[in-house]
């Protein structure tokens, strides 16, 4: 049974001959009247606070939940983030390793060009030497036959290209005598290598 202050004031006992004191009890039902008005009062603000904090609660909780799904969303959208940032990695890895290795061949195959290049012109070099010295031997012969025989001043030729050709000829001979003596000249891959190739990695990598 829920009384008010007001019930518990005007409360009324039956009188008998040696009763309480009416005006003790009076003053007491006034005391648990204010008493009892104060503690639902308070009663009511405690509810009130109860019920405010519930709300609270209740907010917290959609904030949580809310924070969870974020939370969750975030961490997913990294993990996809990270594993196409490996894979994009990885990619790229193996397209530089790729042109790394094409780069490699292609070097390799240049600086195999310019060796073969350099010994051509060696090779080169090596006859225009040896026509130069050939041609200057046969001059140096034919001058030293001609200052010998100073009778032959006044000696013509049958033809005019007869000293011409002998002068190949002995040019062709010289030429062929020194080819075969560099024939046993060889590289490392078993072609002839001219004079001046022994260093021609060097100057390769000079080159380079």
């Amino acid at each position: 049974m829920k009384l008010t202050a007001l019930e518990i004031k005007q409360q009324e006992f039956d009188k008998s001959l040696r009763g309480y004191d009416k005006d003790e009890v009076q003053a007491f039902l006034n005391l648990m009247s204010n008493e009892w008005e104060h503690m639902v009062a308070k009663n009511r603000e405690l509810e009130k606070r109860i019920d405010e904090l519930e709300e609270k609660l209740k907010h917290y909780e959609r904030v949580e939940e809310a924070l969870h799904e974020t939370l969750q969303t975030a961490k997913e959208s990294a993990e996809q983030k990270l594993t196409g940032a490996r894979k994009d990695a990885r990619n790229k890895i193996e397209k530089a390793e790729m042109e790394a290795e094409s780069i490699v061949r292609e070097a390799t195959q240049q600086r195999q060009q310019v060796r073969q290049s350099i010994i051509r012109l060696l090779d080169r070099r090596k006859e225009i030497i040896g026509g130069i010295r050939s041609y200057l031997e046969m001059a140096q012969e034919s001058l030293e036959q001609f200052s010998k025989d100073e009778a032959a001043l006044f000696d013509l030729p049958a033809e005019e290209d007869e000293f011409s050709e002998k002068l190949s000829e002995q040019a062709k001979r010289r030429n062929k005598a020194l080819l075969d003596e560099d024939d046993n000249q060889l590289d490392d891959e078993g072609q002839s290598m001219p004079p001046g190739s022994e260093n021609i990695d060097d100057l390769i990598d000079e080159l380079d």
